[in-house]
């Protein structure tokens, strides 16, 4: 079975039950197949903490940590580097999908930047 990197929107969309949230569910809940980059956590920290409140965020950080972090390291950093600018993509978008693509995971995502590539599972917001 392939690992599952939900990017923050799908974090986000999961903890506010939104409209999308029974799609992510299923990655997220399979945990022993769920990679999370510490990027994202990171930022679904940020959104909660300025949108929410402390705990509603440090609560949502406990449950992403559910899944295996992954940590920026030096290789990661090159090989995003090199997908951004392949692909034309923002810093946080490449490290997300350096991430998933070094551990030939799947990217689920409502981000619109994601859609044609290889590898990802998209819906649309």
């Amino acid at each position: 079975m392939s690992e599952n990197l939900v990017d923050s929107c799908g974090w986000l969309e999961y903890f506010a039950d939104g409209g999308n949230a029974d799609f992510f569910a299923s990655a997220i809940e399979d945990t022993k197949n769920l990679i999370v980059p510490s990027l994202c956590i990171s930022e679904v920290f940020k959104v909660l903490l300025r949108e929410k409140d402390e705990d509603m965020a440090l609560s949502a950080i406990s449950a992403m940590r559910m899944g295996k972090t992954i940590d920026l390291d030096i290789s990661l950093a090159i090989e995003a580097a090199k997908i951004g600018i392949k692909y034309k993509m923002s810093l946080a978008d490449s490290i997300i999908y350096a991430t998933a693509k070094t551990r030939n995971a799947f990217v689920w995502t409502q981000d619109k930047h994601f859609e044609n590539l290889s590898g990802v599972k998209y819906i649309l917001k």
